[in-house]
Order: C-alpha cells, then structure tokens, then sequence
C-alpha cells in the first residue's frame, strides 16, 4: 500500500500566514478606531469624558508640595502641558496669563501647568522670563501626559467643575479657543 503525501506549495503557506497577519493588523485597526477609544474622540462628538490623572500627585515647581487635578475640583482647570524648549509654548503662554487672571478674577478656576521632559531650572527660567502666576507643577515620568495621550507640546485640556473634560487644543492655543473651552465649562468670559 502506497501512502500518497500531498505538500503544500511554501507560497500557499506563506499567503495564508500573511493573511491570517493582515486581518489580526485590521481587528486591532478597528478596535484602537472604535468610538469609544480616546479622549479626543468623545470630546469631539460633544461628550464630556472623566479628566484622567486627576488623583495623581504632582510636585510643584517652585515651593514644596504637591498638585492635582482633584485639588481644583469644582473650578474650571485649564491644563496646558509644556516646555522650556517649546516655541509654541511661549508663543501661546500670554494667552494662557490672560485666561487665567479671568479665572482667578471671578474665583471660577485657574490655568494649572504641568512641564514635560523639562529640566527644572529651564522652567523656572521660562516662568520667570514670562512673568507666568499660574501654578506650575513638574509631570515626572510624563506620567499625566500619558493619561492624557500627550506626546507633543503644546497641548491644552479645558475641565469643566466637575473634573470632565470640555475642549482639547492638540498644538497652539489661543485667545479665541480659550475663551470659548471656558465659557463651555462654566467659567465665564
């Protein structure tokens, strides 16, 4: 009796195997593109999503302690994530000054900045230099840049009182789109 062995031509194989890999690429494709995986996306269709992070201790940059979303809570937080070494950032920090006297003026909220990958003499400088008076605090390890899916500068979180987030500014901020987050959280102007 003669046993009869059929191979599989190794392109058939092959083709199969990258297949099988295309379809795993496309089932992850759509599920990172599901309606409910980022931030910005629920924000966008006019949701107001939980502020990540909002435990998280933050070291002050000048002074001892510590900072976090929580401690603001019931007021309007402006977080805007930036550098020394961004040029962005300086280019949009009056506006940020500006947003925050409001704030402050009406007692509705506050501008709360966290430095990223920043050495702290840098920032301190960068503040200085700007005459910045809103409260600074150190993202060690970028930890709340990550909660925030944060990975280039500038980028500006509107939250609402109840620690919600309202607006999203992914790059340079300004007047106009400040004005119009904050008058969306209930911060007024």
């Amino acid at each position: 009796m003669r046993m009869i062995v059929r191979r599989r031509p190794l392109f058939s194989v092959l083709g199969l195997g990258l297949a099988a890999a295309f379809l795993a690429l496309l089932a992850y494709g759509l599920v990172l593109q599901s309606p409910n995986t980022t931030l910005d996306d629920a924000v966008q269709r006019g949701e107001r999503p939980a502020a990540p992070g909002s435990s998280l201790d933050l070291p002050r940059l000048e002074g001892p302690g510590t900072r976090s979303l929580e401690d603001y809570r019931g007021k309007v937080v402006v977080l805007n994530f930036w550098a020394s070494w961004c040029a962005p950032c300086e280019v949009e920090a009056p506006a940020l000054q500006r947003i925050h006297e409001q704030l402050v003026a009406t007692g509705r909220g506050t501008v709360l900045a966290p430095s990223f990958q920043d050495a702290i003499t840098d920032s301190e400088r960068f503040v200085q230099r700007l005459g910045l008076s809103f409260p600074i605090v150190r993202d060690v390890d970028t930890k709340l840049a990550a909660q925030f899916g944060t990975r280039n500068l500038p980028e500006t979180f509107v939250i609402d009182p109840q620690g919600r987030v309202v607006a999203i500014s992914r790059g340079q901020t300004d007047d106009r789109f400040l004005r119009d987050a904050v008058r969306r959280a209930g911060g007024g102007t």
